[in-house]
């Protein structure tokens, strides 16, 4: 691969470990909750964040220009969370696009056992043969749409497995139990998906902190940290999971001394 690939890579994952902040539910589920104004929620939490993950809408009415914070495009969507089925992507950036908007990585969802799994396995193939053209990494997402219960690790080593398979050079994933079954049968590294807010700080920490150990080299996560009660708490109790090894008890202490700092 070129330089210039590495070096993206090495911006999503600097030392190897990624801390993603994904920003791109909108392209499905509209202005939900926490996401009114993508501007606002992630001002803050910036500094703690090694990419943003969001469309190229967001990136160009949302983010001022001078911001340094590198940044990874989804590039497959379509349909919406009213729609019939929100598997049935297409690729709605082109990769040009995305190159025009300064991008470090693209990323494309894939809805594997679905009606549409060979028209997102072929959306990722294309993409990848095209990014790599021009050196950019590309997150290859295994989306599960309104069908949460098939998150256990046969379903997901499949599915991550085939995103890689595909050519993807990161993996995005649910965690599960037996993850470690997931991570050591995916040739790329995985980062984990915070998926719907967990009911406590604590679980989505715990989260974190086992698929770290089970393999994981990061996250890309979302509403568990900007719809948590203290958002800037939370990404930094998450980067010090990834990033400083915390334990558990460690990044609860943590997000509990931020809340009194700010009180």
């Amino acid at each position: 691969m070129s330089w210039g690939f590495k070096n993206r890579m090495n911006k999503i994952l600097p030392n190897g470990r990624a801390v993603m902040l994904a920003i791109d539910h909108g392209y499905f589920l509209g202005p939900i909750t926490g996401l009114e104004k993508p501007g606002e929620t992630v001002k803050e939490l910036l500094p703690y964040t090694d990419s943003l993950f969001l469309t190229r809408g967001v990136l160009s009415s949302c983010i001022p220009e001078d911001t340094e914070t590198p940044m990874v495009l989804r590039v497959s969507g379509g349909p919406t969370i009213v729609g019939r089925d929100l598997a049935n992507e297409t690729i709605v950036t082109s990769v040009k696009e995305a190159i025009r908007h300064n991008v470090i990585g693209v990323g494309v969802s894939v809805f594997i056992g679905s009606d549409y799994e060979t028209q997102t396995v072929t959306n990722l193939a294309h993409v990848v043969t095209e990014a790599h053209d021009y050196g950019l990494p590309v997150l290859g997402i295994t989306a599960v749409g309104k069908e949460l219960e098939k998150r256990d690790a046969r379903f997901l080593s499949l599915a991550s497995r085939v995103v890689a398979e595909m050519g993807a050079d990161i993996v995005k994933t649910y965690y599960c139990d037996d993850f470690e079954k997931v991570t050591s049968k995916c040739p790329v590294p995985i980062v984990i998906a915070g998926g719907p807010k967990f009911e406590t700080i604590r679980e989505a920490l715990e989260i974190t902190y086992n698929a770290m150990e089970q393999g994981a080299v990061g996250v890309d996560m979302g509403r568990n940290i900007w719809q948590s009660p203290n958002p800037t708490a939370m990404i930094k109790a998450i980067h010090a999971i990834v990033k400083k090894n915390y334990s558990v008890n460690e990044a609860v202490e943590l997000y509990e001394s931020e809340i009194n700092v700010k009180a």
